[in-house]
């Protein structure tokens, strides 16, 4: 895996952005903890979860704080791989809803098909949050996203462990066809795609490595 930018900056301006010509969002986070435990990439990437103000009585008296917006935040994980972060980002938001989303890449023609989903019907108004370790491609990111909006949703937090520049660029062009807000969160840019779609140097299949089938 390669060092993502240089500095202790978690929101340095991305060359990416102005590479790809985006409105897409993208983070890169190099916090020396991430690295330690990648389960903190959830923290940056709810910077910008919706809240509304709350008045609590503490013992001396009353302060203004803040609590989740309604709706809930959904937390979606793409089967199988993205089960793998579910339980650091529910941890972080124990009130948020949990959706499923099965999407497969055909290893040929490297294109997605979603083969299950678990998701409310209706999202509108929802900040969802897409779970993938792996942007490879970035079809089937961008098909999760693209299935997300059909539904409703108006702002789209995807948050990948290893990215290639080609997946970024394929993510960014479907997404800017939807004119929602989407926020990339990563921690780590690699290098490329090889010949098959696999990230170099990346770490080969996340849902095998992760279940055991190497």
């Amino acid at each position: 895996m390669s060092d993502a930018a240089a500095g202790h900056d978690a929101n340095p301006p991305s060359p990416a952005l102005s590479r790809y010509g985006s409105i897409v969002e993208l983070r890169i986070v190099d916090h020396p903890l991430v690295a330690h435990k990648l389960t903190l990439l959830a923290y940056e990437a709810t910077r910008n979860v919706r809240v509304v103000s709350r008045t609590v009585q503490t013992p001396l008296q009353t302060a203004v704080g803040v609590k989740l917006s309604p709706p809930r935040p959904l937390v979606v994980p793409i089967l199988r791989a993205g089960l793998g972060m579910l339980e650091g980002m529910t941890r972080l938001i124990p009130t948020a809803e949990v959706g499923f989303l099965g999407m497969a890449r055909n290893e040929e023609t490297l294109v997605a098909t979603t083969y299950a989903e678990r998701l409310p019907s209706d999202l509108t108004g929802r900040q969802c949050y897409v779970l993938d370790p792996m942007l490879a491609t970035g079809g089937t990111l961008g098909s999760a996203v693209q299935f997300l909006v059909k539904r409703g949703a108006d702002q789209i937090t995807c948050i990948c462990l290893i990215a290639a520049p080609e997946g970024i660029a394929r993510l960014t062009e479907l997404v800017d066809e939807l004119h929602i807000p989407c926020t990339l969160v990563l921690a780590g840019l690699d290098e490329k795609l090889n010949d098959v779609g696999y990230i170099l140097p990346g770490l080969g299949d996340a849902g095998d490595r992760l279940y055991g089938v190497v």
